[in-house]
């Protein structure tokens, strides 16, 4: 049974599945984001949608973080994200500035 089944559940503390919408919205911010900052295959790209409770902030957010030439890049987009479309991607000549510094901490991504 794979990971990313509907009925897989590997400890009773693991979350229910998101089912399958959930996981091409993910793969299709993956391609976007590989795309959009011109990013080799071996790059790696992770996505995490995450509840917050911040006032002010929308109940969900998604944060991407890319590695490329071995340096972290990372954003947040205010959607959840199935609602998230191409647009909503920053544009690629942003690309030096969402590097993450050294010695400040980021908890959000």
């Amino acid at each position: 049974m794979s990971l990313w089944s509907e009925g897989a559940r590997a400890t009773p503390f693991a979350s229910p599945g998101k089912g399958l919408s959930h996981l091409e919205a993910v793969e299709n911010l993956k391609d976007w984001t590989r795309q959009r900052f011109a990013l080799v295959e071996e790059d790696s790209i992770v996505v995490v949608e995450a509840q917050s409770d911040l006032p002010g902030f929308p109940p969900k957010e998604t944060a991407i973080a890319f590695w490329s030439a071995g340096i972290r890049h990372h954003f947040r987009i205010f959607k959840p994200v199935e609602s998230i479309g191409e647009e909503d991607l920053p544009p690629p000549w942003l690309k030096a500035s969402l590097a993450a510094s050294d010695g400040i901490a980021c908890y959000c991504c």
